[in-house]
């Protein structure tokens, strides 16, 4: 009877499977996951006892066959923790991660069944496969050598231990800064409080007061959302108010008491280094990266430090600009040391206005949210043919959420892609691609469910939601990692979609970035919110020679953040580690520009312990910007951005392979050639300065 009264454990019976939203309740989710972790348990157990002599169908495809019940329970639970939580939810995490962080050590770490994995590996049976089973097999094989499959017994108990402790900080660290995040409002009511503020900003403003119940119809909540804070950075007059909010964003996770992050992230790094000494490395850092393109901390540093000299000695000129104009404009001397982190983003904008004639007051009209998702259909359907159909009749999990069926050439179903873009305090800040059902044709063909997060300030009821550049980049970077996993043509999930290596992931969604700023995108979908004209050529121009401006500052804050995490992995005495020197000293011997800060600083560096996956990684934007640069550079050697041929190719050896290949021959295919470094820095206005 239990059984029948919770929808997690039976069929869904909605169009094309998707969660039933509406009925499933918070209370669901603990019997659902004691249920699939037993059957899941189950089904590993059977497979290592198998009297069966292994081989790749009674084990690889087993395994691949085993744990849908979790997964698809998984994906569920960890996307509503993260887009729309609830105390409850977040109970049910902490208590279950630990449990699931124990179920997959178990897996891991059994013996038999890794015996099995190798003995298939090691068959005539092997050589035998095709490409894709052999990378499964292969990849398969190396996943358990990674998680301890073998370590002698006693070092298998403690590996199973570490990440079960892991988990548990993970967890921890994520619901710390959510509720830093959340807990923050800065409430504006005075005009004064107000100088400077567009009308855009203030809309927004009042809508976050309305979403957090504030009832004064004076009210104006700037959030630690960045397209709440960024916008109130580039325009507040109130110098004393940008520092106020500044610092709250970089404070975030580092409050004394139960929230602060600092003792958890030297916990978890104090496991990372004692993980990774286990398998044989000597910092964690080198274990992370032994399994990426880059292969060792030493190959990451030399293309950080290549962009590193040259984008550091831009931002010294770009702030010595900044202090000129303010000199100008105040009548006041400021010199470069006058410019802080919380001016840097106010004192741009005029120096753009002043040297490009652009500002984003200018822009931002243009730039609708509505507008712009028209704009990413486009894109997709010129370079692969794809259609999206809004589906009003489904629902997502929570009103704001907007379903699109996707189809290919001749209406054939390619999966289902939802839209979330609004912030909102029951998310957690960022922008991220998930999903809550991955490709396959393993038994039968599975078609995707690709959702897309971002957390853009949205507009009051019957206006536009307005975007800036940098939001409307972030819109394309998720849609690319959305029609990473939506176009995935794989066999196996363990191989489908996004599931590549770190530093190749970025790649398909940095490329389709590009086309944002395409004259043939722009013309058609950059319309003013209150006339419909479109964006004049003028504009488009003056935004195209921009596009270098502000790379200095950009690269910098980036590129600091990722040599300061590579550092850290790096760092062999963790435990005692005090991250506030740890970071000043790292700086300082990089001679860090001043007035700049991090784009995120340890206490709250989500990428780095919100889980394992961009530890030791954070450079992998940068690497994938190298792709991505040359990788685009071939559509406009073709003369045609929309080219078909180039297309195709991207389509079937990027965005459909996804881990069936290593990732290089993967780009040879694409490119013909291995990528160039110099596009990379051409694009960031940073090769001239070589």
């Amino acid at each position: 009877m239990a059984t029948q009264l919770n929808p997690l454990l039976e069929p869904w019976d909605t169009p094309f499977e998707l969660p039933p939203f509406r009925d499933i309740q918070s209370l669901h989710f603990s019997g659902a996951f004691e249920q699939a972790i037993a059957e899941h348990s189950a089904e590993i157990e059977a497979i290592a006892d198998s009297h069966e002599p292994p081989d790749f169908k009674n084990t690889l495809i087993a395994l691949e066959s085993a744990g849908q019940l979790l997964d698809r329970t998984s994906s569920l639970f960890s996307n509503l923790v993260s887009s729309h939580s609830s105390p409850e939810l977040r109970a049910i995490q902490r208590e279950l991660a630990p449990r699931l962080a124990a179920h997959h050590a178990a897996m891991f770490l059994n013996e038999k069944l890794y015996r099995r994995i190798a003995a298939v590996g090691d068959s005539a049976e092997a050589q035998q496969l095709d490409p894709e089973s052999r990378r499964l097999l292969e990849r398969y094989r190396l996943d358990f050598v990674r998680a301890g499959a073998q370590l002698p017994a006693e070092a298998r108990v403690q590996f199973a231990a570490n990440a079960q402790r892991l988990a548990v900080c993970f967890t921890q660290f994520s619901q710390n800064l959510l509720a830093d995040e959340s807990g923050f409002s800065l409430v504006l009511r005075s005009p004064e409080e107000l100088a400077g503020l567009p009308g855009f900003v203030l809309e927004a403003a009042k809508a976050a007061a309305r979403e957090r119940g504030i009832a004064d119809e004076n009210a104006h909540v700037i959030t630690l959302s960045r397209s709440s804070l960024t916008p109130f950075m580039t325009f507040s007059e109130r110098r004393d108010l940008r520092e106020t909010l500044w610092r709250a964003w970089c404070s975030r996770g580092e409050h004394e008491g139960a929230q602060d992050n600092r003792p958890i992230i030297r916990e978890i790094l104090t496991l990372r280094l004692d993980q990774a000494r286990l398998l044989g490395y000597a910092t964690f850092g080198e274990f992370a990266l032994a399994d990426t393109m880059a292969g060792r901390p030493e190959a990451v540093r030399d293309l950080l430090m290549r962009a590193w000299q040259p984008a550091r000695l831009r931002a010294i000129e770009e702030r010595q600009d900044l202090a000129a104009l303010a000199t100008q404009h105040t009548g006041r001397p400021h010199a470069p040391d006058d410019i802080q982190a919380w001016d840097w983003h106010y004192w741009t904008e005029k120096v753009r206005q002043e040297k490009f004639n652009l500002n984003e007051t200018e822009i931002k009209p243009y730039l609708q949210l509505d507008r712009l998702i028209q704009a990413l259909f486009e894109v997709a359907h010129r370079l692969f043919g794809l259609k999206f159909q809004l589906r009003a009749d489904l629902q997502g999990y929570h009103p704001s959420v907007s379903c699109w069926e996707v189809t290919d050439a001749g209406d054939t179903h390619v999966g289902l892609f939802l839209s979330d873009n609004f912030a909102r305090s029951t998310k957690r800040s960022g922008a991220w691609m998930s999903t809550f059902r991955d490709q396959s044709h393993l038994q039968q063909e599975v078609r995707p469910i690709v959702v897309n997060n971002n957390n853009f300030a949205q507009a009051p009821a019957g206006k536009p939601t307005l975007l800036s550049l940098d939001d409307a980049r972030t819109l394309f970077h998720e849609f690319g990692h959305g029609l990473h996993g939506l176009l995935s043509q794989c066999r196996f999930p363990r191989l489908s979609g996004t599931s590549v290596l770190r530093d190749f992931v970025e790649f398909p969604s940095q490329i389709l970035e590009n086309w944002l700023l395409q004259p043939a995108i722009l013309k058609v979908y950059a319309t003013h919110c209150e006339t419909g004209e479109a964006m004049p050529d003028a504009l488009i121009e003056q935004i195209l020679k921009a596009q270098t401006f502000n790379q200095g500052f950009a690269t910098v804050e980036y590129l600091a953040s990722a040599l300061v995490d590579l550092d850290l992995h790096a760092h062999t005495a963790p435990d005692s580690l005090d991250l506030l020197e740890f970071e000043q000293q790292t700086l300082s011997a990089l001679q860090m520009p001043g007035g700049i800060g991090m784009r995120h600083r340890l206490p709250h560096f989500a990428h780095l312990f919100s889980s394992n996956g961009y530890a030791s990684a954070y450079y992998v934007y940068l690497w994938a910007e190298v792709l991505e640069a040359d990788g685009f550079d071939a559509f406009t050697e073709a003369g045609d951005v929309f080219d078909q041929a180039l297309g195709q190719s991207l389509r079937e050896n990027i965005f459909s392979a996804g881990n069936c290949q290593d990732p290089m021959q993967a780009y040879m295919a694409f490119r013909g050639r291995p990528p160039a470094v110099d596009p990379m820095l051409r694009k960031r206005g940073l090769l001239s300065d070589l």
